[in-house]
């Protein structure tokens, strides 16, 4: 079972570039897969909150480096990878948040990110090392077999100087 890349998107390491992202990956997914509106939002959604983390990330490592934000399509499912070039962490060593329910809860402002991308996306898998962060969101659904084109599209969006 192929998986073909469909989209690489470079944008510079700034909030601002954030809805260009969200409004680009969700009309790819829309256009070419069957998917509830639902599930758009929360892929939109979810592509917001790992592009903040990116850009957070590179920004702590003083890297001027690009977010990459790639897309993947296979017959069952679809793919964004959201990469930056900070300095990494350790997905599984990320304190515990009380529950939703818990009123101590509201004394948490940051750090809800990742669990709010591992509710809203079918499958997340984080690719950390010293180079960066590769967050990984997949979304399972079947193809919309209106678009047959398997061309990939490259975009860098570069700050002018």
């Amino acid at each position: 079972m192929a998986v073909e890349q469909s989209l690489e998107l470079a944008v510079p390491a700034r909030v601002e570039y954030i809805a260009v992202v969200r409004l680009v990956v969700s009309s790819l997914a829309t256009a070419r897969r069957a998917l509830a509106d639902e599930r758009i939002d929360d892929l939109k959604l979810a592509v917001s909150e790992a592009c903040t983390n990116a850009i957070e990330a590179n920004r702590a490592a003083g890297s001027p480096a690009p977010v990459v934000v790639s897309c993947w399509e296979a017959p069952e499912r679809f793919e964004v990878c959201v990469a930056d070039s900070g300095g990494g962490f350790d997905p599984d060593v990320l304190p515990e948040h009380p529950p939703v329910t818990d009123p101590d809860r509201l004394n948490f402002e940051r750090g809800l990110g990742i669990p709010l991308i591992r509710s809203l996306v079918d499958d997340v898998r984080f690719e950390s090392g010293p180079g960066g962060t590769s967050v990984w969101m997949t979304l399972f659904g079947g193809p919309d077999y209106g678009d047959e084109t398997s061309e990939i599209v490259r975009v860098v969006i570069a700050e002018q100087e």
